[in-house]
């Protein structure tokens, strides 16, 4: 009679089981990345917490994360109203202007090869098509607003969830670690969670800020450039770039060709603005960018490529939008083990011939 491997078996069941928390992670996975918003959003508030907890005479975190919620939504609403009247001021004259600057851009150039001035002409006509099909794209999207209300509803709730789960985050942050680590007994695989989630918490925190920073820092220095070159809808070009920071390498990437498709048919010198791009792509990702990350974040640009694309893959530009954190993950995670695992064979007696 053939006997089972107990080992084999284990192994076998424990990997089952990965596949289905696995299956039913990616079946929810419309609402874990509403937590993991939710999470994110705690990260990104923690230092304000902070601070207001180490100023206020408090023994709990409840005032300092009120005034810190005051203070946050207080510049969310003040940066919407400066910032998102101009944005919407720009987007609807680009709209209006968009059909005349492509015609004039369109017009031969007698400095130009024929070649050039043929291949500009089809790429415009391609342009004019899509514009074309987006507009009745658009009309009937508006004509089926009616039955997307609900929809749009929802996505309106999470807006308002969101804050309220990093609100709890927040709150109850430190007990819910001590809980976690209460699941393990005291040894060795306690210290190594406790570890990972140490490296864990300092590789939300400074990704959370590095992003942030980026951020403003992409739309401080596309704004101001642009403005002093004359580069037309200036502050709409900033923020469209400010937001794809949040995507990594393919999102810069995207908006630098909008941005020199949007400067080159608006009649701006091309030159000045491709310099600039690749200048500030330089300073960003070879010194900001590692400044702000930190150790814990560094992921090989093949690795992140791979991610943004199984991310989108999988799950859109929510995962576009994870990838870096995940994989980041994933690494501290195989180095804690190996660690671990290194220190246990030094720690065991060998054995006597």
């Amino acid at each position: 009679m053939l006997g089972i491997d107990r080992q084999a078996a284990r192994y076998t069941w424990t990997a089952a089981l990965v596949l289905i928390l696995l299956w039913l992670v990616y079946q929810v996975r419309s609402t874990m990345f509403v937590f993991i918003l939710a999470i994110l959003l705690a990260y990104l508030l923690s230092p304000l917490v902070n601070l207001l907890n180490r100023v206020l005479p408090s023994r709990t975190r409840t005032p300092g994360l009120a005034l810190a919620y005051v203070i946050f939504v207080a510049a969310v609403v003040l940066i919407g109203v400066k910032i998102g009247t101009t944005v919407a001021e720009q987007a609807k004259a680009f709209e209006k202007d968009l059909p005349n600057r492509i015609s004039t851009f369109e017009a031969p150039n007698p400095k130009l090869p024929e070649v050039i001035n043929t291949v500009k002409k089809q790429a415009l006509d391609k342009l004019r098509s899509q514009v074309a099909s987006g507009g009745s794209d658009a009309l009937s999207t508006m004509a089926q607003a009616g039955v997307k209300f609900l929809s749009v509803a929802s996505d309106l709730i999470f807006v308002v969830v969101i804050p309220i789960l990093s609100f709890f985050f927040l709150k109850e942050g430190p007990t819910i670690r001590e809980h976690i680590l209460e699941l393990i007994g005291d040894g060795p695989k306690r210290e190594l969670l406790d570890d990972v989630m140490a490296d864990v918490h300092l590789l939300l925190l400074h990704y959370m800020r590095a992003l942030v920073v980026l951020s403003l820092a992409t739309f401080t220095a596309y704004s101001i450039f642009f403005s002093i070159m004359g580069v037309p809808y200036s502050i709409l070009l900033a923020v469209m770039a400010a937001i794809f920071e949040f995507i990594p390498m393919i999102g810069p990437l995207t908006s630098s060709v909008v941005i020199l498709l949007v400067s080159v048919i608006s009649g701006s010198p091309a030159v000045p603005v491709i310099v600039f791009l690749l200048a500030y792509r330089v300073f960003q990702d070879y010194i900001l960018s590692p400044h702000l990350m930190g150790q814990g974040v560094e992921v090989h640009p093949l690795l992140v490529l791979f991610g943004v694309f199984a991310g989108a893959e999988i799950a859109g530009i929510p995962g576009t939008f994870l990838s870096v954190p995940i994989l980041a993950l994933v690494r501290i995670l195989y180095r804690r083990i190996r660690k671990s695992r290194m220190a246990t064979r030094l720690t065991e007696p060998k054995l006597v011939a």
